[in-house]
């Protein structure tokens, strides 16, 4: 008779973990509209306005995850994140960072600096779930909080998908804003490995941690779920005047 309780093998908790992906933001009726090139520049705007808000909220996540960790050579890895987003200026070597990419992809929508960084168009429901995946990441075990960044096992076709259809589908987007996603495609793959790697030897452990560790993943892709209703359902569509229709 099979104990069902015995761990699964790494292969199995990976393919457990990878099967996640059903959950994924991409499969949102937002996320559909934007691929289908259906959303209006209205709703873009008010899309790349909101997302801001957890673009600034990553490197403050990654901060708790550090502050908790007691494993040195996690944190050597792990501060990478921050420097992604937050930028850097080290040794005469300068990368502005994700963050600075972002408000650029949101000029880019028509938007001004100060529109994107005063927050004034970001909907309560959003503060509501970026907020509580910080709350997640500065209360719970770090290994938690590591477990919970691999939503970015998904996240590379999302970026390529936008990468290849806004240049025809949004024509009126200034392309050079599209760095964001073409920075990110290399990140997230080298995230996604330093992440699972922990998480499959960490959570493999017994069956209930690896139980665990797909309940912490659906908790996060819950919180990007509920981003995307946010954005949708708050009709936070953001009208420029003298922007482009």
């Amino acid at each position: 008779m099979t104990d069902t309780s015995a761990p699964w093998t790494a292969e199995e908790f990976e393919a457990q973990l990878r099967g996640k992906s059903s959950s994924y933001h991409i499969h949102h009726p937002f996320h559909r509209m934007m691929a289908a090139g259906t959303l209006t520049p209205a709703q873009l705007r008010g899309w790349v306005a909101n997302r801001f808000y957890y673009q600034i909220s990553i490197p403050v996540k990654d901060a708790a995850i550090l502050s908790n960790c007691d494993d040195r050579e996690i944190r050597r890895e792990w501060i990478q994140r921050i420097l992604d987003h937050d930028g850097y200026d080290i040794g005469g070597i300068q990368d502005p960072g994700g963050i600075e990419a972002w408000i650029r992809l949101g000029e880019a929508v028509g938007l001004s600096r100060d529109d994107v960084t005063s927050l004034r168009y970001v909907a309560p429901a959003t503060r509501f779930a970026v907020d509580a995946y910080i709350n997640f990441a500065r209360r719970q075990p770090w290994q938690e909080a590591v477990a919970s960044s691999l939503t970015e096992l998904f996240a590379p076709h999302i970026h390529q998908q936008r990468i290849d259809t806004w240049p025809t589908q949004y024509p009126w987007v200034d392309t050079a804003g599209l760095q964001y996603f073409k920075q990110r495609l290399t990140q997230a793959r080298r995230d996604v490995e330093h992440g699972l790697r922990f998480t499959l030897a960490y959570f493999s452990q017994t069956r209930a941690l690896q139980e665990r560790a797909l309940q912490i993943l659906q908790f996060k892709l819950d919180v990007l779920w509920a981003l995307a209703d946010a954005i949708m359902l708050s009709q936070c569509d953001i009208q420029i005047i003298g922007a482009k229709p």
